[in-house]
């Protein structure tokens, strides 16, 4: 079967969920519901554009479901968006918030427009109208769906949803909850730019510190030496690359789309960064060798292969000569079905995007909190803890009659910061969800690979949330 056209996203997505359904306890019914995309509100509006032309935009917002309130999802400025993608990722927001134990719906938003090809204001001025779109049929709100950054978006046009949304809802005390990723100023939190990419890390770390799966890889266990290929140096490649190579992996491969390096003995990703910012590529990096091409980096040989760019890069033509002994999908399906099945067969490990990339929604559901409180992380405790192991470090000295070297006081006196608080809650969340995931791969042998035991801890946890809800008497 061909990669081509047997499965639109979202039909692939609906594939994957069927092959799990069928190892819950759920009637028929209750699985249509939480496969079903409850609402889609595609939309149309015109935008002056600078030479005074008038241009109509296509856009969509799509929730998943309702089963948890609000809805949670990005919004992506892409000339490749349509219905389907945004329906495909919506429902996998769905169950990925489920996984982590995030209580969010799914939902998802797009706006068709290449935003490389538009001015500042263009873009901020189609920023705005959506949200006004959105405002106006009761679509966005921190207690009904809160978007959040994705592809093509970041920080800034966070800055002007919560804006728009805020001068349309005067009054309204959790406006800043209408949207996450925002700047620190505009209620933005410590630690969400690098979150997708550590909880990449975070994930992949406690796949490697189990035994019995690295015994059937072959590998020792740790992440220590192994050796990595990341696939995309932007925010979430960038970050992943950095954490492993941090925490004592060798980073031997990065590919972006105009090629890919290769060095034995590791890339520094802020030099690789550097040095495509100076020459506008990442080839010809000093001590490193050119691959012919991108998809190159994707067959050699290596520990772990990092996807995290574009949808699809591993399919039926290259899948058998991938040669990595586990792929962790940074970015949203870049594997194929059919890929997923010829790697299964080889015995590759493959740690599902579903929940490995969930570090962004994970810390939006921070930040979320953060605006609904209304108070910083760490400022009501980190004095008092500070405070406190002061007085216990100097009552250690006392007694002991020894001094700290000055490296070990900074580090026992340091109370935390926000950010600290943020990254430990992220650790907690993808350790707690890879543990789950893996008991019930474990409990039930049918199950063949790690993407279908994540469908069905996803589905137990809605269904479960729809009977508790007694919508399914």
């Amino acid at each position: 079967m061909s990669d081509q056209q047997p499965y639109s996203f979202f039909q692939s997505v609906e594939k994957s969920f069927d092959r799990a359904a069928q190892f819950t306890k759920w009637e028929k019914g209750l699985l249509e519901q939480i496969k079903a995309c409850n609402s889609i509100y595609s939309m149309r509006f015109p935008v002056k554009m600078d030479d005074g032309s008038i241009e109509v935009i296509e856009a969509y917002r799509v929730q998943h479901s309702q089963h948890k309130s609000p809805c949670k999802g990005g919004i992506r400025f892409s000339e490749a968006v349509n219905q389907d993608e945004v329906m495909a990722l919506a429902s996998l927001m769905t169950y990925k918030c489920a996984i982590v134990n995030v209580p969010f719906g799914g939902a998802k938003g797009g706006i068709k427009i290449n935003p490389r090809a538009h001015s500042i204001y263009e873009l901020e001025k189609i920023t705005r109208r959506y949200t006004s779109e959105l405002v106006k049929k009761n679509f966005i709100g921190p207690g009904i769906d809160v978007p959040a950054p994705d592809y093509g978006t970041g920080e800034r046009e966070m800055a002007w949803i919560v804006d728009t949304y805020a001068s349309l809802k005067p009054g309204e005390i959790d406006a800043a909850g209408c949207v996450t990723g925002k700047p620190i100023t505009q209620g933005g939190v410590r630690g969400r730019k690098e979150a997708t990419g550590l909880g990449v890390f975070f994930g992949i770390r406690e796949v490697c510190n189990m035994t019995d799966v690295m015994e059937k890889l072959g590998l020792p266990v740790g992440v220590v030496g192994k050796k990595v290929i990341v696939q995309g140096l932007g925010n979430v490649g960038y970050h992943s690359a950095k954490f492993f190579r941090e925490h004592g992996s060798v980073v031997i491969a990065i590919a972006e789309y105009e090629g890919a390096i290769y060095k034995a003995d590791g890339l520094n990703e802020e030099e690789v960064f550097q040095h495509r910012k100076a020459t506008g590529s990442i080839l010809n990096f000093p001590g490193a060798t050119n691959l012919a091409k991108s998809g190159d980096a994707l067959e050699m040989e290596c520990d772990i292969l990092i996807p995290a760019a574009l949808e699809n890069v591993i399919n039926s033509t290259n899948a058998a000569n991938v040669k990595a002994k586990i792929i962790g999908e940074a970015a949203n399906g870049p594997l194929t079905p059919e890929a997923d099945e010829i790697l299964v067969a080889k015995g590759i490990l493959i740690v599902p995007d579903m929940y490995l990339n969930a570090g962004g929604v994970t810390v939006s559901y921070f930040e979320w909190l953060k605006n609904l409180s209304h108070v910083r992380y760490g400022r009501m405790e980190k004095r008092f803890t500070e405070n406190m192991n002061s007085h216990i470090l100097s009552q250690m000295e006392t007694l002991t009659n020894k001094k700290v070297g000055e490296a070990e006081r900074k580090f026992i006196m340091h109370g935390a910061e926000e950010v600290d608080l943020v990254h430990s809650g992220l650790e907690e969340t993808m350790i707690t969800a890879t543990r789950e995931i893996m008991e019930i791969w474990k409990s039930n042998p049918a199950i063949p690979d790690m993407r279908t035991a994540a469908y069905v801890c996803a589905i137990n946890k809605v269904g479960t949330s729809y009977a508790e809800l007694g919508i399914f008497p």
